[in-house]
């Protein structure tokens, strides 16, 4: 259950430092593991490396904002991280499909990556009540 607890820090720690440049290492500092540890269980958890979880997340946060608001390309690629408009509007494109002038126009559909939360849940044949009758019948 800790280690539930120390994924959902680090979680909470990208989100809200989405617009900042995120240290791997910085990351693992707060779920209290080794780098090398972290980003082999975010994998295993999640189902994407912890660099295309961040580059998803900031692509999806940089499309909402661009369609409902007049920001600049520009500067929503500096705010999330890209050094060029170029380089922001190319991974615009492949991951949504389309460039970023493109999607201010109505009706277009754009991709989301949701926060990853995580959820423990737990289940067995037995319940527990019949798991220690039968222990006590054993004796």
């Amino acid at each position: 259950m800790e280690w539930l607890n120390r994924m959902r820090d680090a979680i909470d720690y990208i989100e809200n430092n989405i617009e900042t440049e995120l240290d791997p290492e910085e990351i693992a500092k707060v779920a209290c593991c080794s780098t090398f540890h972290f980003q082999r269980m975010f994998l295993m958890l999640t189902g994407v490396t912890l660099k295309d979880y961040i580059r998803k997340r900031r692509l999806t946060l940089a499309a909402q904002e661009i369609a409902v608001s007049d920001t600049k390309v520009i500067d929503l690629a500096l705010k999330y991280g890209y050094d060029s408009p170029e380089s922001f509007s190319k991974a615009f494109r492949r991951t949504h499909g389309c460039t970023p002038s493109a999607a201010r126009k109505p009706g277009v559909k754009l991709k989301a990556f949701p926060r990853i939360s995580f959820q423990l849940y737990l289940s067995g044949k037995k319940r527990i009540q019949d798991y220690w009758k039968g222990i006590d019948s054993d004796n």
